[in-house]
């Protein structure tokens, strides 16, 4: 009974002055839409930044010798794997693994007539499933064969930089493993753009076999890039891959970087969240206070005939309540429709910005995604700071004495 006479006195106070309300409720539902499109970039750059890193640069498990060091890029024969084929056998006979794939790291030096570039080469099997983005990414010419001689990809990005079309012959220049300098000429058979703008300029791609032999490192490998059915299964498969003087690196230390902006980001912006939140909730405390002194007189009515200060106060927290949840409502509609678009679309910030970010696979454009577990406590936290925030002005109005209240107009 008491909360139907508290919704019809707050109904009627809400109605009395409309466009108070209006603002009132709008400054709630914007807040959160725009908590929510906040929270929304952050999972998706987060979680799109490691999606691709793992298709594209790490996979879920990496097989490497103990002594290999990913900075360096070593051909010494002791940091490598030997014999990685038979590695590759055992790896995909387990139920977890969708693919295995050997590669070989080095760096080297691209140079056409007119000028040369400091990048990554990387020998990989090009029939292995983990090189799908590569596959799919050729924008023109052809991909490579395994038996491919003298045959490189380059990414479009390079190739316009430095003026490379598919059919021309380059240098490249790379240590071997003894230590000495190489250089070979390639053709480049075709170029590649895998969307993200920093791999496309800084990476030639060739059979694993070509590079072997031009590296002199044998059949040597420097990692074997492992995908699962499931991450989820990356301990399990670790374990089962453990062996005297291999190391078997999940993804989370793979994306450690990546991971660990994820964790100081996500702290950096609930900051955020509260300062905002907090707006909202002082803007809703001084709509009930104004509200309680254009009341006064009918809050001291109500006294005198027989309300108690806990259910004048009552009354007041119940108007705030409502206030914020209709906001609440409305703000969750309005910030799943802007999520739900920058989803599909995203905010482009440009190649050249892109390809400034080392490390992480970021491509140019930054999607959202729905994070419906933190969107739903963005709301509880919005619900519980206007609540919090709207005690003052319930025990203002409830600490009212009825003579006083009766004659205050």
């Amino acid at each position: 009974m008491a909360i139907k006479k508290f919704w019809a006195i707050a109904y009627r106070d809400l109605m009395r002055n409309k466009r108070r309300t209006f603002i009132t409720l709008m400054a709630v539902a914007m807040g959160l839409m725009v908590l929510m499109t906040m929270s929304g970039f952050l999972a998706g750059a987060i979680e799109g930044g490691l999606r691709d890193n793992i298709r594209l640069y790490t996979g879920h498990l990496q097989l490497r010798d103990d002594s290999y060091e990913l900075e360096k890029m070593s051909l010494t024969a002791s940091d490598l794997l030997q014999e990685p084929e038979a590695l590759v056998a055992r790896i995909e006979s387990l139920p977890e693994v969708e693919s295995a794939a050997p590669v070989l790291w080095t760096t080297g030096v691209l140079s056409t007539v007119r000028e040369s570039m400091g990048l990554q080469i990387t020998g990989i099997e090009p029939d292995d499933a983990f090189q799908n983005p590569i596959r799919q990414g050729i924008v023109e010419g052809e991909y490579l064969t395994a038996d491919g001689r003298g045959q490189i990809l380059v990414g479009k990005r390079l190739a316009d930089e430095m003026a490379i079309r598919v059919g021309d012959r380059v240098s490249l220049a790379a240590g071997n493993a003894d230590g000495a300098l190489d250089e070979g000429i390639f053709t480049v058979i075709g170029l590649y753009n895998t969307g993200i703008p920093n791999y496309d300029q800084s990476t030639v791609i060739m059979p694993l076999a070509q590079a072997q032999s031009f590296t002199r490192v044998g059949d040597r490998a420097s990692s074997i890039i492992i995908m699962l059915k499931d991450r989820d299964d990356t301990a399990d498969v670790a374990a089962a891959l453990a062996t005297p003087g291999t190391s078997a690196v999940s993804w989370e230390s793979l994306n450690e970087i990546l991971l660990r902006f994820r964790d100081t980001g996500a702290a950096f912006y609930y900051v955020i969240y509260l300062i905002v939140i907090l707006v909202v909730a002082v803007l809703i405390a001084n709509t009930l206070l104004m509200s309680v002194f254009e009341r006064t007189r009918e809050i001291g009515i109500l006294s005198a005939l027989g309300m108690k200060q806990r259910q004048v106060m009552s009354m007041v927290l119940f108007e705030a309540v409502i206030l914020a949840l209709i906001g609440i409502a409305a703000g969750t509609v309005l910030g799943l429709g802007v999520v739900t678009y920058l989803s599909n679309t995203g905010i482009s910030f440009g190649e050249d910005v892109a390809a400034q970010i080392e490390g992480i696979a970021y491509g140019s454009t930054m999607y959202a995604q729905i994070d419906a577990g933190q969107f739903f406590i963005l709301a509880l936290m919005m619900l519980g700071i206007v609540s919090l925030v709207s005690i003052y002005p319930a025990w203002y109005a409830g600490r009212m004495e009825p003579v006083e209240a009766l004659h205050a107009f």
